[in-house]
């Protein structure tokens, strides 16, 4: 589950570049289910999924869809041969719940690791010269220690525990089962067999494929020799007539700001400076568009094509209503682009603020000179001409001059906020530094207004926009995807191998190689969040 459908001619085909896999979009799939609801051809809906590729705050927005759909009284029926935690919570928004009689169904808890790489660049002769404001930001640590700052621990143990608290307490509602009952199952693992999940009931009962399609046959009135008529969600959302169009006066347009912050044209799994700020100032100037709803799901990036976007939602602002969705992940500079709008909407376990900057500039000194022999000599007109220079440590001047542009970017970054979220600077510090906040907390402290939907971002924005009727436009537009395979040919190719040859260590390497590339003042939350 992505947070657009992706326009892939290649999915499912044998060759580089193409998607393994057929991906859809949460819009596209809450969409569907909504249409499913009320579709009279459309008598059952079916859950097969075992590892679902999506964070927690998308899946919560894709369960409470299935759980609307269900008020159509149609039943929905999750099977799964192996059911990791991510799957279970989105089947446990069905009416049955089946297990295969020999398959697992993990229910163990959630944890958070975060690697570090001192040891390695010690080893190596590297040394991380760290420019940061805030305690809590933490992204820096990687490179500078090797275990969990006590502020970090502190942040991390909330915010897992906050996303742990809204997973226990969904399925307690669906399960008819006491949040602290799954605790206990948790933290005991008693779910160790097929046959201890049917006794804490977990599922409803245990069952092989061709068992739920005999259930299948029952629901749709097929006899047991008789194919089942089935269509895919994929399939589905493209066959759905276009939504009425009412009037070409009424639009709300749906920004998608999905990825990391760059400057630049980005991609379709970037935040490019110049592409999301083109798609907001497109809605602007267009009069047919009343307002605007900005999606964001981000750790954040470049703290000046951040900027650049948050200028973009500002004059934006001025004309017309300005609606926030953070979905996942709007951290730091997620956090950034979307605090200027009129109001802001999260999810209970959507990661959010790390209002804090950093700045990394590696030292090879010793790599290059005492490991392998490499010395550098040369002239320069003046004192800093040669500042930050990889090959030798930092002047206390040019650390200076460091800090004090990474305290500008701060500095603006808090103005920013308090200026959006009607606070002073000192209450935005004292919340900020690089504190890590989670979706209900945020709210309480005041960085987001209300706990919500995408779809309720977007009726609050034709709400503010006083309209009764209106079509939803997306931008920016999709990037042609014939154009961006041969175009990105050669990458796509490092990608694979490089993937192929990894495996999960790929998450790793592609850590480092952003700390690598990644030029300028950041503001991003530099480790990727995976709860386990």
């Amino acid at each position: 589950m992505t947070e657009r459908t992706p326009e892939n001619s290649f999915a499912g085909l044998p060759i580089i570049g193409g998607s393994e896999n057929k991906s859809i979009g949460f819009n596209d799939l809450i969409k569907a289910l909504k249409a499913a609801k009320d579709d009279d051809k459309i008598e059952c809906v079916y859950i097969n999924v075992s590892a679902p590729n999506a964070g927690m705050a998308t899946m919560l927005e894709v369960r409470n869809a299935i759980l609307d759909f269900r008020k159509s009284k149609k039943p929905v029926i999750a099977y799964s041969e192996i059911y990791s935690q991510g799957a279970y919570y989105l089947a446990s928004a069905a009416d049955k719940v089946y297990l295969n009689p020999q398959g697992a169904l993990e229910f163990k808890g959630f944890s958070s690791q975060l690697t570090f790489f001192k040891g390695a660049l010690d080893k190596l002769g590297i040394e991380a010269q760290i420019i940061r404001v805030g305690n809590y930001k933490s992204a820096v640590e990687p490179f500078i220690t090797t275990k969990m700052s006590d502020y970090n621990r502190q942040q991390v143990t909330a915010y897992v525990g906050g996303l742990y608290k809204t997973f226990l307490q969904g399925i307690s509602e669906t399960r008819k089962i006491s949040t602290d009952s799954l605790f206990v199952f948790a933290d005991d693992y008693k779910i160790q067999l097929p046959k201890d999940a049917l006794t804490y009931k977990m599922v409803d009962a245990l069952k092989y494929k061709d068992e739920v399609l005999d259930e299948l046959r029952s629901i749709t009135g097929k006899d047991k020799k008789a194919n089942i008529t089935t269509i895919s969600i994929n399939d589905y959302i493209k066959n759905l007539p276009f939504e009425a169009t009412y009037s070409s006066k009424n639009k709300v347009a749906v920004i998608y700001a999905n990825g990391d912050i760059v400057g630049g044209e980005g991609s379709d799994e970037q935040i490019g400076s110049e592409r999301i700020s083109r798609a907001i100032r497109k809605a602007r100037l267009d009069d047919d568009i009343k307002a605007i709803v900005l999606r964001v799901n981000s750790g954040g990036g470049s703290a000046l094509a951040s900027d650049v976007i948050w200028r973009e939602i500002v004059l934006s602002k001025k004309t017309k209503p300005v609606i926030a969705s953070f979905g996942d992940v709007a951290a730091s500079g997620g956090y950034y682009i979307g605090c200027a709008a009129d109001s802001i909407f999260v999810q209970p376990n959507t990661i959010t603020g790390s209002i804090g900057v950093f700045g990394i500039i590696p030292n090879l000194q010793n790599l290059l000179t005492n490991k392998l022999g490499i010395t550098f000599d040369g002239v320069k007109t003046g004192k800093y001409a040669d500042i930050m220079s990889l090959n030798r440590p930092l002047t206390a001047g040019e650390r200076f001059i460091i800090q004090n542009d990474v305290n500008h970017v701060y500095d603006s970054f808090i103005t920013r906020v308090a200026d959006g979220r009607k606070k002073t600077k000192a209450q935005v510090d004292s919340i900020g530094g690089g504190h890590v906040w989670i979706g209900t907390d945020a709210v309480k402290i005041g960085l987001a207004d209300r706990l919500g939907s995408f779809n309720d971002a977007i009726a609050s924005a034709a709400k503010k926009a006083k309209l009764s009727e209106y079509k939803v436009v997306e931008y920016p537009e999709k990037i042609d995807p014939l154009k961006s395979f041969l175009s990105n040919a050669k990458e796509n190719i490092s990608v694979y191998y490089t993937k192929k040859e990894l495996g999960e260590n790929y998450l790793i390497y592609k850590q480092m190689q952003k700390a690598i590339i990644n030029s300028g003042v950041q503001a991003r939350m530099d480790y990727e969040i995976q709860i386990k």
